[in-house]
């Protein structure tokens, strides 16, 4: 999950920045009397450098418990630490080509998104972006298993050979093979593989300034469109908002989607107010011109229970219509509720399914439900009053 130094780097060999001791079958039997929510804790002392995982099942909470420090170190160099997959384009000479960011929580395909066979992968999930460039600060990749295929995922398929760990996946048959469909056990399923397991990742493992940055959103009320064009303003709106919906098999107890917000993508792990991280980033977009745009990889013709998850290869169209910049020559339309730019074109993307509301056979549901979902947007950016004025950035 980590970057690995070698034998010879100093850094092996020197005394260690941090120590986390995972103690995956230990629990916290005292959890309701000091006021957790269950027997399984990560707790970090950052006086003493030491990190105590109790109880958990997963990896996750390893590679989560650094990137909470990174989200304090980080920014007090003016550098900003990211909740993101990063990847960059190959050229023909071999130099280094564009690098792009995915931002988005579990369950909206940031990992299956930069894992792109025309790409070299930065990483999976945590950036950061100072005054040279983005670098990523794992050495590894923590994905979803649930229904993989090879077909769908081929490169974090192929990555599952010797020196992945798969965690919580059921085997099947006499040699215990992978059954991914099989959510018997959880639908969390997971799988840990070092980077170097994707074909043709960057092996630095940084690039230049991002010229595409892509937030990535699971709208269970299906009424976001599938790719709109954000001003520098609106970037920072979204950012700060960090909307999408929690997904079956990313947290306990979640059996059906449900809406949130997750400050920055990532709340869980922010240890400074998110304007913090929000101010960095509108220092980057500014000096460094990048596009900004929103990606929905939720429903489409109607919300959860009455439309259908937007396919992979509709969401990849169009973030490959973003990467090569074909997306800039569209025509767009301004949605009337989220004040979004959206494309009424887009190469190999039914024109229908890009405006949401056209993809809904009932239009007053539609607006009913866009409407519902811009006043959770208002609602939950009060917060924030006081703190910035990137409220006027949001829905009408």
């Amino acid at each position: 999950m980590f970057i690995r130094p070698s034998p010879s780097d100093p850094i092996a060999t020197s005394d260690l920045d941090f120590t986390i001791i995972n103690a995956c079958s230990a629990t916290n039997a005292k959890w309701k009397e000091h006021g957790l929510n269950s027997e399984v804790a990560i707790a970090f002392n950052i006086e003493k450098k030491i990190g105590v995982v109790l109880g958990s099942e997963y990896g996750g909470e390893n590679k989560k418990g650094v990137f909470s420090l990174m989200n304090m170190w980080l920014p007090m160099n003016d550098q900003l630490s990211m909740h993101c997959s990063a990847n960059v384009g190959k050229t023909d000479d071999g130099k280094t080509g564009d690098t792009a960011l995915f931002f988005g929580l579990s369950g909206t395909g940031k990992t299956t998104l930069s894992a792109d066979p025309d790409r070299a992968l930065i990483g999976d999930d945590e950036h950061g972006w100072d005054d040279d460039g983005v670098f990523n600060f794992e050495g590894g990749c923590y994905a979803k298993t649930i229904n993989l295929t090879e077909d769908n995922e081929k490169e974090i398929y192929q990555a599952i050979t010797k020196n992945a760990m798969l965690e919580n996946v059921a085997l099947k048959g006499p040699d215990n093979v992978p059954d991914y469909e099989d959510v018997s056990k959880t639908q969390n399923g997971r799988v840990s593989y070092p980077i170097f397991h994707i074909p043709g990742y960057h092996e630095e493992q940084k690039a230049g300034h991002a010229k595409n940055v892509i937030f990535l959103t699971c709208d269970a009320y299906g009424v976001l469109p599938p790719v709109s064009k954000l001003t520098s303003g609106q970037a920072l709106y979204q950012f700060v908002s960090g909307y999408t919906s929690k997904v079956a098999g990313t947290e306990r107890g979640v059996d059906s989607p449900e809406s949130t917000f997750s400050a920055c993508f990532g709340a869980a792990f922010l240890t400074l107010p998110p304007t913090r991280y929000a101010d960095l980033l509108k220092q980057k977009l500014e000096k460094h011109g990048s596009n900004a745009f929103l990606v929905n990889t939720g429903w489409v013709g109607g919300g959860y229970g009455v439309g259908k998850r937007m396919s992979i290869k509709d969401t990849r169209a169009c973030i490959a219509a973003i990467l090569d910049g074909s997306i800039h020559g569209s025509e767009f339309e301004t949605d009337p509720v989220f004040d979004l730019a959206v494309p009424k074109t887009l190469n190999n993307v039914d024109s229908t399914v890009l405006n949401p509301r056209n993809a809904w056979t009932d239009k007053a549901s539609y607006d009913e439900k866009a409407n519902e979902l811009a006043g959770l947007f208002k609602e939950n950016f009060r917060k924030y009053e006081g703190e910035t004025d990137y409220a006027k950035y949001g829905p009408k």
